[in-house]
């Protein structure tokens, strides 16, 4: 299972892993673009899948009573296809990349054509927003007129979900000091979690898995999938930091609503192109020494001394960015983030985490979906290392499993 494999795949159709405690509010209500009677279906294996612009990841899970069982994962990359390098970036045809999963489906030892699907964050609008305080049959009138004012596009070519934000939650969230304050936040408005897919999106990744012989139970926005897979129940503010191959996504999230976000169109991917630029070598090179090297100080070998150097710009330039927009938002809602959670790919970069330490000055953590399940002893490492890398996968297959148990 090599860091610079194309293909790396595990069976493991014997060992238990608990599912308890990674649930949040509004994670596994609502917000669902397909429904399905498939759901009752006699097969009760659930496969999770990713599909990202350098690779494809799948998890495959399977729940007895009250655990689930982690059957098969894998994970494939996608650049060869495009005629690029294993790491890199592409736009490939919906067949193709049906193809790349079935092959993955097939050396990872699937069973069920049963799936959930991410969707990239930049194909869809997440927006908190405020709405009369209606009952819920007018607030269907309402809110897809209140969402005209947001989306960027003609309504019709997006599919709309919401999800009302409980009183509860919403006092919590508004900071009312006592009953009365908080009755008078419940008079004057509601608050809704707003979901916007694009549907051309939506109808590429549905020919993607149709062709993949798969039938899609839902699709969901990869912030929820990484949320349900990485964040615990908090009532302070954290933030997801994903760090994809092209793109760098930050999430700031109390309570399971996402209060703000930002992208920096910079990847772990532009690490390897200025490292093969400025040394003269390869792609494929270039991302085999970043792999092996990572974001490594103070040494005085010239090939490592390279590769960090070409890390630290790379970083330093996403970095600075969040902690300018952390900052920000700590100002603005006289917040504190308690906790700056790294995901994505970018997340295996060896010492990204105390580098991220330092640029941030927050305590830092990465991701390990499975970090509240059973495993067995030889596979801990494993896990922990990829964790960061199948957060969105391992989300969306725990979804399936929460639908499918009707709670």
């Amino acid at each position: 299972m090599g860091l610079c494999a194309i293909l790396i795949t595990y069976t493991a159709r014997s060992y238990v892993l608990s599912c308890m405690g990674l649930q949040l509010p509004f994670l596994d209500k609502g917000l669902k673009f397909l429904e399905s009677s498939i759901l009752r279906q006699a097969d009760t294996s659930v496969l999770g899948v990713d599909i990202g612009s350098s690779t494809i990841k799948l998890v495959q899970l399977r729940k007895n009573q009250d655990v689930a069982q982690l059957e098969t994962y894998g994970e494939i990359a996608l650049g060869p296809l495009g005629n690029a390098e294993v790491g890199q970036s592409v736009n490939i045809a919906p067949d193709k990349i049906a193809q790349a999963l079935k092959d993955l489906m097939r050396e990872a030892g699937v069973t069920t054509t049963v799936c959930g699907a991410s969707v990239p964050f930049a194909a869809s609008l997440v927006k908190l927003i405020e709405v009369p305080p209606l009952d819920p049959k007018k607030l269907e009138t309402v809110i897809p007129i209140e969402a005209r004012k947001y989306v960027p596009v003609p309504i019709n070519e997006v599919q709309l979900d919401w999800f009302i934000i409980p009183e509860a939650e919403q006092r919590l969230f508004e900071g009312a000091q006592d009953l009365e304050e908080a009755q008078t936040i419940a008079l004057t408005k509601k608050m809704v979690l707003m979901v916007a897919m694009n549907n051309e999106t939506l109808q590429k990744y549905t020919e993607t898995l149709r062709l993949a012989g798969l039938t899609p139970l839902f699709y969901e926005i990869e912030v929820f999938s990484n949320m349900r897979a990485t964040v615990s129940r908090s009532l302070a503010p954290v933030a997801i930091i994903d760090l994809g191959a092209s793109t760098s996504k930050l999430y700031i999230i109390e309570l399971g609503i996402i209060l703000a976000s930002h992208v920096v169109p910079v990847g772990s991917q532009d690490i390897t192109r200025a490292l093969a630029s400025s040394t003269h070598i390869s792609i494929a090179k270039a991302e085999e020494l970043k792999r092996e090297v990572g974001i490594l100080q103070g040494t005085a070998n010239e090939d490592i001394m390279h590769v960090s150097h070409a890390s630290v710009l790379t970083m330093e330039r996403v970095f600075s960015d969040m902690r300018r927009v952390l900052l920000g938002f700590q100002r603005k809602y006289n917040k504190v983030i308690t906790k700056v959670i790294i995901t994505g790919g970018g997340g295996l970069l060896k010492g990204v985490n105390e580098f991220a330490r330092q640029q941030l000055e927050l305590e830092i953590e990465l991701a390990n979906p499975y970090a509240h399940v059973q495993t067995p002893a030889f596979l801990e490492d494993v896990l922990h290392r990829i964790g960061p890398s199948f957060a969105v996968s391992t989300g969306v297959a725990l979804r399936m499993l929460h639908e499918r148990s009707g709670h």
